[in-house]
């Protein structure tokens, strides 16, 4: 009887946490990252913008364009650095939004509706940005327009790439967006 009980209450706080997780989530983006062999490429950024295209905050940036990459590879993510500011940002918050290139697999970040101070943002429309260095020049930006406070939805994703190779193309695929409240 008391296991039973211990483990109705084990569950229940794991269901409490689950709940709370989502309630404070936005929207959650899910893709597939691919790494590429070779030098120039597995570079990319994640972030918010508002109705009005001005940056919101970002979710990831991988640490070797946001840690200075940048300066010496200009085509490494050049919209997330010039939207993003990163040129005056303070080094923690560089490390706040920036970690290493993940490996090959699944991945998810979270938008948890609050802009880069940590203020809730209003209802409204903002786009969720992927941008991928491909390799050297080739890039991949990826849009998803979000409804913040219409409830949940599964927005369509749009792809544009430029430069010439397609080599590259399957460094970040398979791009899913839900917005949750």
């Amino acid at each position: 009887m008391k296991r039973l009980l211990l483990i109705s209450i084990l569950m229940t706080l794991v269901l409490t946490s689950v709940a709370a997780q989502q309630s404070t989530a936005a929207a959650e983006l899910t893709l597939t990252f691919t790494r590429q062999s070779g030098s120039a490429s597995n570079q990319y950024a994640v972030w918010i913008e508002n109705a009005q295209g001005q940056h919101v905050k970002t979710l990831y940036a991988t640490r070797w364009t946001a840690n200075g990459g940048w300066s010496r590879r200009p085509t490494s993510i050049p919209i997330w650095v010039r939207q993003s500011g990163l040129s005056n940002l303070t080094r923690e918050q560089v490390d706040a939004v920036s970690s290493a290139t993940p490996r090959t697999g699944a991945v998810t970040y979270t938008w948890d509706g609050t802009d880069s101070r940590g203020t809730a943002v209003p209802a409204g429309n903002y786009t969720l940005i992927i941008e991928g260095t491909l390799r050297w020049e080739n890039q991949v930006l990826y849009r998803a327009p979000i409804r913040l406070g219409q409830g949940a939805a599964t927005p369509q994703v749009s792809v544009e790439y430029a430069g010439e190779s397609t080599a590259e193309r399957s460094m970040i695929s398979d791009v899913r967006v839900r917005v949750l409240r």
